[in-house]
């Protein structure tokens, strides 16, 4: 019996509390039985996820049977498991379904759900445990392989989102080309990675060195960005994935009206031109590197808007710019296929 992936996402079933949810609905919807929520009434998960159809969002487990899996579809600041899904869970384990989980609290690490496991054979997946110990090297590191890295304003701006469907336009247009997941909603869809914001940091270069070296008989690797190079959270994993996997070009994401910080909304964002060159100057420490394209988040404003902040960004930054799920990745794909002919 293949996957029969049930997603809790409960209380939280919308588009911005539940991206690893949408995410595995876009891209792996073949698997998904359905969404879980006993919060809300039963429903098509397009009406709160703006994905997905007409899949059920069902209030119990045992609404849907065949399902074998049920994963935690949230990512939220900190990767905690809120309380209110403990139930959901152990209702799940108690059925004998494996449960996936993408958070920094570990299914495996909690005596009541390991006990409710071992008396009912359900297996617990925790996607960020691993074992990373490799510090980078620089070697071997081949120049037949184009790296393209995905950089961001600020989290959650659609840096996953456009390395996806780059690697896919590429894939469409017969490049032999990879994503590289660094998250763990990037490993349930690509169905391999390494989660860089759990790996220890001096090993952060090495662990993503070793994607590199293990992919790059691809033709074009396009590896997942994380955080920003100014988040005050988040930027030692930016930076680390920014040196360890020595990106040739880069692709900068950016969430069209956001001013603060996301989780940290005291902070207001620093203006994308001085972010910009920051990035520029630290990727070029380590590999000769440039910017080739914009991916613009344009999801909280209108067509007009969008048409006008686009002209505005390619005049500005003589790139070309788009939103991959208001257009496509078209603009990114060529820009990419440019530096292989190049």
């Amino acid at each position: 019996m293949g996957r029969k992936i049930l997603i809790l996402t409960e209380g939280l079933s919308s588009p911005n509390s539940a991206k690893t949810a949408c995410s595995v609905i876009r891209y792996r919807r073949d698997e998904v039985v359905g969404v879980l929520d006993s919060t809300v009434s039963p429903q098509a998960s397009q009406n709160l996820l703006e994905v997905g159809g007409d899949l059920p969002v069902v209030n119990s487990v045992d609404t849907i049977p065949e399902a074998n899996v049920l994963l935690i579809g949230i990512a939220p600041t900190g990767g905690g498991l809120p309380e209110p899904m403990r139930l959901q869970v152990l209702a799940a384990i108690e059925r004998g379904m494996d449960v996936e989980s993408g958070l920094h609290d570990f299914l495996s690490d909690d005596e009541e759900f390991v006990s409710a496991a071992a008396k009912s054979g359900s297996v617990l997946r925790d996607l960020r445990r691993n074992n990373e110990q490799d510090v980078a090297q620089r070697q071997n590191i081949s120049s037949d392989c184009l790296r393209v890295h995905t950089v961001g304003h600020d989290c959650s701006v659609g840096k996953m989102i456009t390395s996806i469907e780059i690697a896919r336009g590429l894939q469409a247009n017969g490049v032999h080309a990879k994503f590289i997941a660094t998250g763990q909603t990037g490993i349930l869809v690509e169905g391999d990675g390494c989660p860089v914001d759990a790996v220890v940091a001096d090993f952060i270069n090495g662990s993503v060195e070793k994607q590199i070296l293990a992919h790059q008989h691809h033709e074009v690797l396009v590896i997942e960005g994380q955080g920003s190079i100014t988040h005050p959270c988040y930027s030692a994993v930016t930076l680390g994935l920014l040196h360890g996997c020595l990106p040739d070009c880069l692709v900068y994401c950016y969430e069209l009206g956001r001013t603060q910080v996301k989780g940290v909304d005291h902070i207001e964002l620093p203006p994308m031109e001085s972010q910009r060159d920051l990035y520029l100057a630290m990727a070029n420490a380590a590999h000769d590197c440039r910017f080739i394209g914009i991916s613009i988040n344009s999801r909280n404003t209108d067509e007009k808007a969008y048409r006008k902040e686009k002209d505005r960004i390619e005049s500005e930054w003589d790139l070309p710019a788009c939103d991959v799920f208001r257009e496509n990745a078209g603009p990114l794909v060529n820009a990419v296929k440019a530096q292989i002919d190049h």
